[in-house]
């Protein structure tokens, strides 16, 4: 059995202020998931963390780009040296950010190991880009995009790797089904499920297709992105953007599973819950328990939810 080792990547840098003069809390995602005993409770090591520039977009203004762009790409190389350290020394990494713009770190890190696939799991393609958008400039909408070398320099060639993911080495499951990339994903032919077709299909023979395609002997693996917005906002308030007809409880567990128990699974992210959203608690305590689950198999029944909408 593989050491899982829990790093913490508390970076806000690539999403929008909720309101002026705030920051966004995602931030704080580690430390809530830690004060649910996550390290304890998967049995790992301690990764430490690896701490972000200060968030400052300074005088950005739409059309400038990707705000906090050049603290990003200082940050990504950092998060990057400590994810590749753990994979070479055949570890599990579970990194807990954080806004999306931190699956950057995870994937040039692979990218500098090898080939390497990606099972993105999310509430939407974050696949925004100068060519289908006037409104660049949150990267944690966009990391998927930079991730494949779509976008300014600075971000999608660290180290001269662009691209870090290539478009046929993407599994993207779990977005709304009204999401606007699919048409553009689907010409560039990056797979993806949405909600509706996953439970069209049965959560757990997509999972189980997914699953093939990413074991495929062309890569040497594959990392998974888990976004806390695939999750319905019944369940999963505690998001920048909780977009309604996401996965429930059940569905998401079926499907992280299978994914992560894989031997060719290398690592895992965790994103966007806000713990300022989540007074209660409760939404994280819930996003832990699936994380728990998914990788040791125990929890504490919180996890379920049913695989189908009631």
């Amino acid at each position: 059995m593989r050491n899982f080792v829990v790093i913490d990547a508390p970076s806000n840098l690539g999403l929008r202020p909720p309101a002026p003069g705030t920051v966004p809390g995602c931030y704080k995602l580690a430390g809530a998931l830690r004060e649910q005993r996550i390290v304890q409770r998967l049995g790992a090591f301690e990764g430490g963390v690896v701490v972000p520039p200060r968030y400052d977009r300074g005088d950005w203004k739409e059309g400038d780009g990707v705000f906090n762009a050049a603290a990003i790409a200082r940050y990504t190389p950092r998060l990057a040296d400590r994810i590749e350290h753990h994979i070479r020394a055949g570890d599990f990494p579970v990194v807990l950010g954080g806004d999306c713009s931190i699956q950057l770190g995870a994937s040039l890190a692979l990218r500098r190991i090898g080939r390497y696939g990606l099972a993105a799991i999310d509430g939407s393609a974050d696949f925004r880009h100068p060519g289908n958008s006037e409104r660049v400039g949150a990267a944690g909408g966009e990391e998927l995009a930079l991730s494949t070398g779509r976008g300014q320099r600075d971000l999608t060639d660290l180290e001269g790797l662009r691209p870090y993911l290539r478009d046929e080495d993407i599994r993207l499951c779990g977005i709304r089904d009204y999401d606007g990339d699919r048409e553009e994903l689907a010409r560039l032919r990056i797979p993806t499920v949405t909600v509706g077709e996953l439970r069209e299909r049965g959560v757990a023979g997509q999972a189980e297709a997914m699953l093939l395609s990413l074991e495929a002997p062309v890569t040497e693996g594959f990392w998974v992105h888990l976004d806390a917005d695939v999750l319905d906002p019944e369940v999963m308030p505690a998001v920048d953007s909780p977009d309604p007809g996401g996965l429930l409880p059940g569905e998401l567990a079926v499907l992280l599973r299978a994914l992560v128990r894989s031997q060719r699974c290398v690592g895992l992210n965790v994103t966007i819950y806000d713990p300022d959203l989540d007074p209660e608690g409760t939404a994280g305590a819930l996003l832990t328990d699936l994380i728990v689950e998914a990788l040791t198999g125990t929890g504490t029944g919180t996890e379920a939810g049913g695989d189908t909408p009631s």
